[in-house]
C-alpha cells in the first residue's frame, strides 16, 4: 500500500470512529475549574425559605449521598407532585456551586426530563465537595427545591 494512500485512509478511519470517543465519555456538569472556583468562594447569604405548602418533592434515587461516591455516577432523580397536581417537566432547572451556575442545559443534553423525573447514566463531577441545587414547578405554580451536597472520591 502506497503511502499516500494509507496515510488517507487512516484519516477517513480517525474521521468516522472520531464522533464515538465523544459518546463514550461521560458528561462533565461542571469543569474542574469551575469546582476550584466554587469552593473557593465565600458563601453568600441566602435567608432561610419555607417551601410552598403541597410543593413538588425532589428525591434523588442515585447516587446516595450518605456515602462515598466516585465520577462518573449515574444520577436518578424522582419528581414526587401533591395530587391533583402535575410536574412541569420544563420548569426544570439545575444550579451549581456558590455562584449558581446554570447547569440545566449541560443535563437536557444527555437526559430528558419527564413529569416523572430524570435518568443519567453518567455524569462526571471532579473530585472534591459540590452543592447542587435542583428546581421543578407543578401545574399549580408550586416550586419544589432540593439543595444536595456531597463530595467526590
Amino acid at each position: 500500500m502506497t503511502m499516500i494512500l494509507r496515510s488517507s485512509l487512516l484519516a477517513v478511519l480517525f474521521i468516522l470512529l472520531a464522533p464515538l470517543q465523544v459518546i463514550a465519555e461521560p458528561l462533565w456538569l461542571v469543569t474542574p475549574e469551575e469546582t476550584l472556583k466554587s469552593n473557593s468562594a465565600k458563601p453568600p447569604f441566602y435567608p432561610r425559605v419555607v417551601p410552598p405548602l403541597d410543593a413538588p418533592v425532589i428525591d434523588v434515587i442515585t447516587p446516595k449521598l450518605d456515602g462515598s461516591i466516585t465520577s462518573p455516577t449515574p444520577i436518578l432523580l424522582k419528581f414526587v407532585p401533591k395530587a391533583p397536581a402535575n410536574v412541569k417537566p420544563e420548569s426544570f432547572k439545575a444550579y451549581y456551586g456558590t455562584f449558581q451556575i446554570d447547569i440545566t442545559n449541560r443535563l437536557l443534553g444527555v437526559a430528558q426530563v419527564t413529569a416523572q423525573g430524570i435518568n443519567l447514566k453518567e455524569a462526571a463531577l471532579p473530585k472534591g465537595s459540590h452543592k447542587i441545587t435542583l428546581n421543578v414547578q407543578d401545574s399549580e405554580g408550586r416550586v419544589g427545591s432540593k439543595i444536595i451536597e456531597f463530595e467526590i472520591k
